[in-house]
């Protein structure tokens, strides 16, 4: 099982949930978070008094998928919200030794289906 983190812009969010719907992943959870990057958080649309931003609003998105889904899961992403311009984000992929449902303490994948 891998964890897929993407931080990306917030109207991403609808088209990141059709990607995950499509690659079996029947949950996620969502974050408002703020942040910059490369673009050390300045966007000339935002800079209304002449100062410099430096955290734009973001969010965060986390689910956990099978193994085989990442493959997949990362390119539709990246054809999906990717628009080659500075502020589209980043997916950080993490292994997952194991997972628990609370309720029924199901383990492993049966945990996430």
């Amino acid at each position: 099982m891998k964890r897929i983190d993407v931080i990306t812009r917030p109207e991403k969010l609808v088209g990141l949930k059709e990607i995950f719907a499509t690659h079996n992943c029947p949950g996620m959870t969502a974050l408002s978070v703020m942040g910059c990057g490369r673009q050390h958080g300045y966007l000339p649309e935002m800079n209304f008094m002449g100062d410099d931003i430096n955290l734009l609003p973001k969010i965060l998105v986390f689910a956990v998928v099978e193994d085989e889904e990442v493959e997949g899961l990362l390119a539709d992403i990246s054809t999906a919200i990717g628009t080659g311009t500075n502020g589209d984000g980043k997916v950080f992929v993490t292994d997952v030794l194991d997972a628990m449902r609370i309720r029924t303490n199901e383990r492993g994948s049966d945990a996430i289906k």
